[in-house]
C-alpha cells in the first residue's frame, strides 16, 4: 500500500504524457506528397542558411527527376546569392544529367541569374549555366553564355569550365577551340593542361599529348607531359597485374 501511495503522489505531480504518434502526411513516401511536406518543413526553418539548403536540395531533386521547370520557382524563395547560384547549377546539372533540357529551361535559369545583384555570384552563376549546357551538348549556348559575363576573369573560367567537360564527352576539337575565346595567357595555360589531362585519364593518350602543345609555360607543360607518362604506366602495371 505504500508504494501504491507513492505512485499516486507522482502521477499527480507528473502526470503521464501521450506519446502516441501523429499520422504522418504522406501515407506513402511518394515524390509529390514528400514535395509537399519539404515545403512545409522549409517553411517552419527561421535560420536562412538552412532553409536555403531545404530549397536548393529540393530544386535538384525535382530536376532529376525531368521536373526541372517546377524547380524553377525555388530559386527566388532563396536568400543567400551563393546558394542561388548553386541551386542554379544544380537544377541545370541535373536536367542536363537526366537528358531533359530546353531552351526554355536555359531561358529560365538565365532569368533568375539576371535577379542575382551580387557580381560574384551573379558571374558563378553564368559559369554554371554555361556548364550545363556544355553537358546538354549545346556548345554554342554555353560560349555565348560565357561569352556575355563582364567580369574578365570570371569569362575566362567559365570557358575553362566549359571546355573540361567538353573533354570529359571527348569532344578534342571543340574544347581547344573553346579555349581559344579565353583572353589571358595563364587562364588559357590552365585550361589546356586541364583538358590534356581529362583525355590522359581516359587513356585518350594522343589527344592529351596534342592539347599539352598548346601550352606556353615550360613547367605547366613538362607537368601535363609527365602525367601523360604517369598514366600510361599505372595503366600498364594493372595490364601487368591482371595478366599474372
Amino acid at each position: 500500500m505504500k508504494y501504491l501511495h507513492w505512485i499516486a503522489f507522482f502521477s499527480v505531480l507528473f502526470p503521464v504524457t501521450s506519446f502516441a504518434q501523429t499520422e504522418p502526411p504522406c501515407g506513402k513516401p511518394e515524390t509529390e506528397c514528400l514535395k509537399t511536406q519539404i515545403e512545409s518543413l522549409a517553411n517552419e526553418i527561421h535560420e536562412d542558411k538552412w532553409r536555403d539548403q531545404v530549397y536548393r536540395e529540393l530544386a535538384k531533386a525535382l530536376a532529376a527527376e525531368k521536373r526541372a521547370m517546377e524547380a524553377i520557382p525555388y530559386i527566388d524563395k532563396i536568400i543567400n546569392p551563393d546558394t542561388k547560384a548553386l541551386t542554379i547549377r544544380g537544377i541545370g546539372m541535373e536536367a542536363a544529367t537526366a537528358s531533359h533540357v530546353s531552351n526554355q529551361l536555359f531561358m529560365k535559369l538565365r532569368e533568375a541569374a539576371e535577379k542575382i545583384t551580387d557580381p560574384p555570384s551573379y558571374g558563378i552563376a553564368l559559369t554554371y549555366i554555361a556548364m550545363a549546357q556544355a553537358l546538354a551538348d549545346d556548345d554554342a549556348g554555353a560560349n555565348k553564355t560565357s561569352s556575355e559575363m563582364k567580369n574578365e576573369d570570371l569569362r575566362n573560367k567559365a570557358y575553362g569550365e566549359t571546355a573540361e567537360i567538353q573533354a570529359e564527352k571527348n569532344k578534342f576539337d571543340i574544347a581547344l577551340k573553346t579555349i581559344t575565346y579565353i583572353d589571358t595567357v595563364s587562364f588559357k595555360n590552365k585550361a589546356y593542361k586541364n583538358v590534356s589531362r581529362i583525355f590522359s585519364e581516359n587513356e585518350k593518350y594522343q589527344e592529351a599529348y596534342d592539347a599539352a602543345q598548346y601550352i606556353t609555360n615550360p613547367v605547366m607543360h613538362a607537368e601535363a607531359l609527365q602525367f601523360i607518362l604517369d598514366t600510361q604506366r599505372i595503366k600498364r602495371e594493372k595490364q601487368d597485374a591482371q595478366q599474372q
